[in-house]
């Protein structure tokens, strides 16, 4: 008795030389995910996050005369909480998704693991695309959990305060709007603070060098504006103050307050210094989109070209 085996060119090319078999996206995007499951490091932000978000909540329960408050203006006291919650979640979320992003690539230059990666036939485009679209879908986690934790604790602050649910009744069509576009520009923050992170690491080529400038972009952003005040003041020129209105962080910090309704509060949307100028939401909504595609095309074309020598 005979059989006759039969082995396809490609088949037995990929068994002779294993080393030609090209990784797939989805396998690049898995190790990835694995790589920040097992940092210690991420689950600690990532609980330190929770309680930056309960915090606000659990103070709102010793507020002698809140309860009165939500009574007399239920729908005020909603827009608060929505405002405040989603906030704190923006800013505190911002260095966890930098450290996180900044850990992704910047690790890979100072171990030297990154001429490995190539070396086995990864893509430069494909690993970084694997790294941002990994980072991309933490923080769409993280900003859905958030919102689940800060809706539940909306509720457990009302009952406990008032005894009853009755504030919900106040809401309207408005406020729901008002609170889609408001994750929105929370989503908005999320993405550029990523494609600032991704940007600067790249440039860096180190883990130290890449972490250090991302999480001092933001701060030197905001507390900057001093500086373009003390200029203002001391030149007669308004020309300093016109430059705020370029600036990313304020007009990220003014983006609610300018999309937002006429009905929402101020204490909902004012909670973050923004320009020094009038800005529309048109405006921050540009400034934003030209900061991301200049710090995207800095990652590939950088990521793209470079030699590896590290």
């Amino acid at each position: 008795m005979s059989a006759t085996l039969t082995v396809s060119p490609a088949a037995a090319s990929t068994a002779t030389n294993p080393h030609t078999a090209r990784p797939s996206f989805i396998g690049l995007v898995r190790g990835e995910f694995l790589k920040v499951s097992r940092q210690l490091t991420t689950w600690l932000m990532l609980l330190a996050l929770a309680g930056v978000v309960v915090l606000p909540f659990l103070i709102a329960l010793t507020v002698g005369n809140l309860k009165a408050d939500i009574q007399a203006e239920p729908l005020a006291d909603l827009y608060r909480f929505m405002g405040q919650g989603l906030t704190i979640l923006r800013v505190f979320s911002g260095p966890v998704l930098i450290i996180v992003t900044a850990r992704l690539i910047g690790m890979e230059y100072s171990s030297g693991t990154i001429r490995v990666l190539l070396g086995r036939g990864v893509g430069r485009i494909q690993l970084l695309a694997a790294k941002l679209l990994t980072v991309f879908l933490i923080a769409a986690a993280i900003l859905a959990a958030g919102m689940l934790l800060e809706y539940a604790l909306s509720l457990f602050v009302l009952r406990a305060v008032t005894g009853n649910l009755d504030a919900l009744k106040a809401i309207n069509g408005t406020f729901w709007a008002d609170t889609r576009v408001y994750v929105a520009t929370v989503a908005i923050s999320m993405a550029v603070t990523i494609l600032m992170a991704a940007a600067i690491t790249v440039v860096a080529r180190s883990l130290a060098g890449g972490l250090s400038a991302s999480i001092a972009w933001f701060p030197a952003d905001n507390i900057g504006l001093v500086f373009f005040i003390l200029a203002n003041l001391l030149t007669k020129s308004d020309f300093w103050l016109l430059v705020t209105g370029d600036l990313l962080g304020p007009n990220l910090n003014a983006m609610p307050r300018a999309l937002l309704s006429a009905q929402a509060p101020g204490s909902a949307t004012r909670v973050l210094e923004g320009p020094l100028v009038p800005v529309d939401g048109g405006h921050t909504l540009l400034v934003s989109a030209i900061y991301a595609a200049i710090f995207l095309a800095v990652a590939v074309v950088l990521t793209w070209r470079r030699d590896v020598k590290e």
